[in-house]
């Protein structure tokens, strides 16, 4: 459980230590969309992944759990959905791209260019998570874990958020 860094203030002359157990097991992984609709609040859609070491435990996301989060979206946004992704390996598996063919009814994807975070909205969203638990001492994961989603769950309250990170792509939508 290593702690991302961070700044931090301290008297003069006296570097602050903070001092973290753990053995350096254990890692968060989130998965999420944000979604935009022209006359719409902006919305985003996330899943929180746990590891904490076990045998046979998957340390992140695969293609079934993107899958999962992309028919959770279908439901909560209730129509079709015009998908933008970059080209990380598990978007191009061979599973999702079956599962992208046998629902082109309702999910239309256009991959972004190889290496393109700047073009990619959801970017700004793990900045602001990672930049509110950046002087987080946990004592375990459960706490990192609850820490993420509490700050997810106050993005996701906060539609003007989701919308600067859009606007932070430079790409525009029309209104």
């Amino acid at each position: 459980m290593t702690p991302p860094r961070s700044r931090t203030w301290g008297r003069i002359g006296r570097t602050p230590v903070v001092r973290v157990r753990g053995r350096g097991s254990g890692r968060v992984s989130m998965a999420g969309m944000t979604c935009y609709k022209p006359g719409e609040r902006s919305r985003l859609i996330y899943a929180i992944r746990e590891y904490r070491g076990r045998k046979g435990e998957p340390k992140g996301f695969g293609w079934r759990d993107l899958r999962d989060l992309l028919a959770r979206a279908r439901i909560q946004l209730g129509g079709p959905i015009v998908l933008v992704w970059d080209n990380v390996r598990l978007h191009l598996t061979a599973g999702m791209r079956e599962f992208i063919a046998a629902n082109a009814a309702w999910l239309t994807v256009f991959q972004l260019p190889t290496y393109a975070p700047d073009l990619t909205p959801q970017e700004g969203i793990w900045s602001l998570v990672k930049r509110d638990i950046g002087n987080l001492a946990a004592a375990d994961l459960g706490q990192i874990t609850r820490a993420v989603k509490r700050r997810l769950k106050q993005i996701q309250y906060r539609p003007d958020f989701v919308d600067s990170c859009l606007a932070g792509t430079g790409l525009i939508t029309d209104d």
